[in-house]
């Protein structure tokens, strides 16, 4: 039996032990307009009460580093770019800050990761504010599937249904997700289903979700896939 996922309070189980260090990583994104999406991350490095100072009740915040990134959709390239060092060691810190500028006009889907690298590793840039930079780009790539389910003119997220589509227009329609993990590898788990001529499983999470509401698994296929309008009761 598969133990019970951990929730908010994901180290109960750890309570008797001395806690170090706690960072935090908080990513949101956000529809800016039809072809733009806001991206604010924030980086927080904590140290529990007592760590650093004798009878100090309180935790102590060292690094507290935020950063918007637009872009634009749905070609992910970056327009624009702000950081904020809000909490940091030291007064120099902050004479980074402007270089970051340089992410303007690169984009941020495939590759993001080693140019970050390259433009802000080690000496050119702020580690902390590199780190949350370089947990920023997922989000960017989860936001697409937003905007496509949100816009009724954008490509849908799910994959059209087996029989109403050869093998060859399906892994056209999911190329996106091509060798991005494990089971998008090709081959592999999912483009062996659709080459067998199978419906691609819905993701878990849907079909939690369109049991708890009571609502149709096959019209949230149909909505997602761009066949029926927004509406996942029909």
């Amino acid at each position: 039996m598969p133990e019970a996922p951990l929730e908010d309070d994901f180290d109960t189980d750890l309570s008797h032990l001395q806690q170090l260090h706690q960072r935090e990583y908080e990513i949101r994104s956000y529809a800016k307009a039809p072809g733009t999406i806001l991206i604010r991350g924030r980086i927080k490095d904590t140290k529990p009460p007592g760590v650093y100072f004798d009878d100090d009740p309180n935790p102590l915040e060292i690094h507290k580093m935020v950063i918007d990134l637009t872009i634009g959709f749905p070609d992910l390239v970056i327009t624009d770019t702000q950081v904020r060092m809000e909490t940091h060691p030291h007064r120099y810190c902050t004479s980074i800050v402007d270089h970051y500028r340089e992410l303007i006009g690169l984009s941020i889907a495939r590759g993001f990761t080693h140019k970050v690298r390259e433009l802000f590793g080690g000496p050119r840039g702020c580690a902390h504010t590199t780190a949350l930079l370089q947990a920023m780009a997922p989000v960017a790539v989860q936001s697409i599937w937003s905007m496509r389910s949100l816009s009724p003119t954008e490509q849908m997220i799910a994959p059209p249904i087996a029989g109403e589509a050869t093998p060859e227009e399906i892994r056209t329609h999911m190329a996106f997700n091509l060798n991005t993990c494990h089971i998008w590898s090709d081959p592999g788990p999912m483009f062996d289903a659709v080459d067998r001529g199978e419906d691609v499983d819905p993701p878990l999470w849907a079909v939690r979700r369109a049991d708890e509401l009571g609502q149709s698994l096959v019209a949230w296929r149909e909505r997602m896939s761009g066949r029926s309008p927004a509406n996942p009761s029909n």
